[in-house]
């Protein structure tokens, strides 16, 4: 490969492309993905105040999951045959991210929140001095609005988890948590081990799947007890995924994920499109 500062995707192997790619299918479609979820909250939160902050969450995973797939235009995509003309299996986003919200519950949105931007925020460490120059310059863009995304689910997490609030907020938490904590493991899910093992050896990426996952589960779990709350499993065992659970990185995803594609592709579909309007105005 080329010097870090020169390296473009033309310097890549075919291997590197391919490995380059996978890591960028599953930044682009976890943050997709989840603003997709998030949209079903507006006008439907438990404050004015959190319609609007998660609205904003959502509109900022747009806007990151814009920049990782302009990335992926080097290798030869339009951003409009990724998001809507992609098939359902082709998506590499984890399972937690699509599971719809039970009956509204607003607990599940915090809980999803938290445990999903503890992992970006690692996620986005572990690319900063990636050898692919384009993914170390977004990581900046985007850590700024990550920190905040944080900050909210954890305050919200104290809040709904507060002893002297009368509303079954912790028993809540705790069902939340009992539900995704199998989904949340997915979030370290490889594609497959040649494929991880290549990400590792470009530079694209500084950390294994194993030291994200142990990391996110030493803050993850210490923060969950510290609520009052119990933790399915220990800090040890983050990377023992439940068989029946699917992982979404290797395209076996839940029969939620087919519901939720085809709301978000229909009117492509129906208008007959072969482009569409991007998400957001192409990054600088």
């Amino acid at each position: 490969m080329a010097s870090a500062e020169s390296v473009t995707a033309d310097d890549l192997s075919a291997d590197e492309r391919d490995a380059l790619e996978a890591l960028l299918l599953r930044l682009a479609d976890d943050e997709f993905v989840l603003a997709e979820r998030y949209t079903e909250w507006q006008v439907r939160s438990p404050t004015l105040e959190s319609d609007l902050a998660l609205s904003n969450n959502a509109q900022d995973e747009l806007g990151h999951a814009r920049l990782w797939y302009d990335v992926l235009e080097d290798l030869g995509y339009e951003e409009h045959e990724l998001i809507y003309e992609r098939e359902a299996d082709a998506w590499r986003h984890s399972t937690l991210v699509e599971r719809p919200f039970p009956g509204g519950d607003w607990a599940d949105a915090i809980v999803r929140h938290y445990l999903y931007d503890v992992a970006e925020k690692r996620r986005l460490e572990a690319l900063e001095d990636s050898a692919y120059p384009k993914l170390a310059d977004r990581v900046g863009k985007i850590q700024a609005e990550e920190r905040y995304h944080l900050e909210h689910a954890q305050n919200w997490m104290e809040r709904l988890a507060d002893d002297d609030a009368d509303d079954g907020g912790r028993e809540r938490l705790q069902q939340a948590v009992d539900r995704l904590f199998p989904y949340a493991l997915t979030l370290f899910a490889p594609v497959d081990d040649e494929t991880e093992a290549t990400i590792e050896e470009a530079g694209f990426r500084d950390a294994t799947l194993e030291e994200l996952a142990t990391d996110w589960a030493s803050e993850v779990v210490p923060f969950l007890e510290g609520l009052g709350l119990d933790v399915p499993i220990g800090e040890d065992d983050v990377l023992d995924l439940d068989p029946d659970v699917p992982r979404g990185r290797d395209g076996d995803h839940t029969d939620a994920w087919a519901d939720l594609r085809e709301e978000f592709t229909s009117t492509y579909r129906e208008l007959g499109r072969s482009g569409a309007t991007k998400i957001m105005e192409k990054p600088e």
